[in-house]
């Protein structure tokens, strides 16, 4: 019933900018942390940023000063701008968030299925 829904990657530079976007769908009661993920070839899925239900954020040192994780509650999507990318940051990005669906109310956890960043030296 709920759907996270990631667009936004590609193929940049070093030095480039993106910006990724998750956008949750469906019946949903409320939205309590959304974060992003991310995920190279050999590489532990790492988590990156967070926002949660007031705004508040948090990111992983890699990424800090660089990335900025926000949110727009009226249309249901967090938002990851990535500045000063690195060949480092080429990974799988994935939208995670724990949300309650209308049917019980009860918070569960939805995966997206991810977006491709690709930063070339």
């Amino acid at each position: 019933q709920v759907q996270l829904v990631e667009s936004g990657g590609g193929l940049v530079q070093t030095g480039e900018s993106l910006r990724l976007s998750c956008v949750a769908s469906g019946s949903i009661w409320r939205i309590d942390i959304m974060n992003w993920y991310r995920q190279a070839p050999g590489n532990e899925r790492e988590l990156v940023a967070v926002i949660d239900s007031d705004g508040g954020t948090d990111y992983a040192d890699s990424v800090k000063g660089r990335f900025t994780i926000s949110r727009d509650n009226a249309k249901n999507t967090v938002y990851l701008q990535m500045n000063s990318l690195k060949p480092e940051d080429t990974a799988t990005y994935y939208c995670h968030g724990r949300l309650a669906p209308y049917s019980d109310y009860r918070v569960y956890d939805y995966w997206g299925q991810g977006t491709q960043v690709t930063v070339s030296s």
